[in-house]
């Protein structure tokens, strides 16, 4: 068997609300929905958000190759960041931002020493 890809779950209470926040802020596009159950992607990252599940405690840490590009383009839409982009000693350059909700998603890539 091999194993492809995953979706993390991010819990929201306002699934309308936050499928405008990940298409309009981040640049997801709906995949599908199902009641108060939704998928969005973008490239190949995928993320189911639900409402049926406590809002805010999720977390998905998302692999990209432009950190600071990225960073520049959501903060200008309004996506609230705990900081901008730095090196860390784990081998990523990365950040947090929050959904509406505050589930934490972390955007990262390797730093060009790795």
């Amino acid at each position: 068997m091999k194993i492809n890809s995953s979706a993390t779950v991010l819990p929201v209470s306002d699934l309308d609300a936050s499928l405008r926040y990940f298409i309009e802020v981040l640049g997801f596009a709906e995949d599908f929905r199902f009641g108060q159950y939704a998928g969005i992607k973008r490239d190949d990252c995928c993320i189911h958000l639900s409402a049926h599940d406590t809002p805010g405690s999720g977390k998905v840490y998302i692999f990209c190759d432009d950190v600071d590009g990225y960073f520049a383009d959501i903060t200008k839409l309004g996506a609230p960041t705990d900081d901008e982009p730095k090196d860390y000693e784990y081998g990523m350059r990365d950040f947090i931002t929050r959904d509406p909700d505050g589930n934490q998603l972390t955007f990262g890539a390797p730093t060009k020493g790795v």
